[in-house]
């Protein structure tokens, strides 16, 4: 039998015969050439092999075998707990380790463990999971960048909240598409403290200036993410400004001015417990008495009403195409309710604010436009 006589001849092969040698036995083995008496004793020898003392040699068998789906179970286990540089192949590639194996390489293993199985070409929901819970930060980067991982809007979270202070880990998944609103908005928080505590901020704004300034430009920042947010997604938005005490009157009224009616929408929904479907025809149709009792219903201050429904009249005529207007205009007219630039207190100071802000925006557009022009 072949496989007699390579078992008496590798005991005193040198290291690069037995490397060859391993190697082909592996390969002829999952590519099923071989009898049945022969694959049975292949088996045994490649077993047998598992003992020996070069790392190059066991590096050998795992690349052949590393692909294979009838690979023997017990050779793949016992690659897959060798030294790091072996069970790389097999950690990576082999399709018999199961999600529950992977999990346990996952809770044992090291870093460059975690990577390895984080960037296997498909990483099941389970699996992501136990990455995003208990992975150390370059493996949730890993994971973020294969395209071939299932990841769960838990997940995302999950990663959000253990390494979101991390710039790897904000970038990777901030580029994200999969990324689910709500982290997206946690991550940009994340980022502004981070910013915030600085030292060079610090010593160049004073703490209480440079917390204001990062306060504003992280609701700056939430009105892009809710751009950006598809309507579906809204629902875990809001909860989550909700619970972290950012969806207060003036984010919303910053919201209506800037146009964003369906996420107002939403917002009315969370806050009322009204159906969906009769607040978005109230929104669209709906009379002042019974907007304002939505609104009453939502907890917003009678004082935000008439500037909240002037915003809303103006946005109707827009969709309808009766008007051409952003929210440079709707802020105007929403300060006019209040008596225009002389008018006082916080609400008109707010109003006054997301004005200046549009024209400084507008301007700056405008100013681009003329030099690429």
């Amino acid at each position: 039998m072949v496989v007699g006589h390579f078992l008496k001849w590798i005991g005193t092969a040198r290291v690069s015969e037995r490397v060859a040698a391993v190697s082909a036995l592996a390969r002829a083995y999952v590519e099923r050439d071989l009898p049945f008496e022969d694959r049975c004793a292949a088996e045994a020898a490649l077993t047998l092999l598992l003992d020996d003392p070069s790392a190059k040699v066991r590096l050998a068998m795992a690349e052949a075998l590393s692909m294979s789906h009838h690979a023997p179970i017990q050779i793949i286990a016992a690659l897959a707990s060798d030294q790091p540089e072996v069970a790389a192949f097999v950690l990576a590639r082999s399709p018999l380790l199961t999600d529950a194996d992977l999990i346990d390489r996952v809770a044992t293993g090291s870093k460059a463990v975690q990577k390895l199985v984080a960037g296997r070409p498909v990483v099941s929901m389970a699996l992501a999971a136990a990455i995003a819970e208990i992975g150390e930060p370059e493996a949730c980067v890993e994971l973020i960048a294969n395209s071939g991982a299932a990841i769960a809007a838990l997940s995302f979270r999950r990663m959000a909240e253990r390494h979101g202070h991390l710039p790897s880990v904000r970038e990777a998944m901030i580029a994200d598409p999969r990324l689910p609103a709500d982290c997206r908005h946690m991550l940009l928080v994340k980022l502004g403290d981070a910013l915030k505590q600085a030292p060079l901020v610090a010593a160049l704004m004073g703490a209480a200036h440079a917390d204001r300034v990062m306060r504003d430009a992280c609701v700056k920042a939430s009105l892009t993410v809710i751009e950006n947010t598809r309507a579906e997604e809204h629902g875990a938005l809001i909860e989550h400004l909700r619970l972290r005490g950012d969806l207060t009157s003036s984010f919303i009224i910053r919201a209506i001015a800037h146009g964003k009616v369906d996420f107002f929408g939403s917002a009315m929904v969370a806050l009322t417990g009204q159906a969906e479907h009769r607040v978005r025809a109230l929104l669209s149709g709906g009379h002042d008495a019974a907007l304002a009792a939505l609104f009453r219903s939502a907890g917003l201050a009678a004082s935000t009403h008439a500037v909240i429904l002037r915003a809303l009249k103006i946005w109707r005529e827009v969709a309808n195409g009766k008007r051409v207007a952003g929210a440079q205009e709707v802020t105007w007219l929403m300060l006019k309710e209040l008596g225009g630039q002389a008018s006082t207190g916080d609400l008109a100071g707010l109003l006054k604010s997301i004005h200046l802000e549009a024209l400084r925006e507008n301007a700056r557009g405008h100013a681009l436009a003329i030099a690429a022009a």
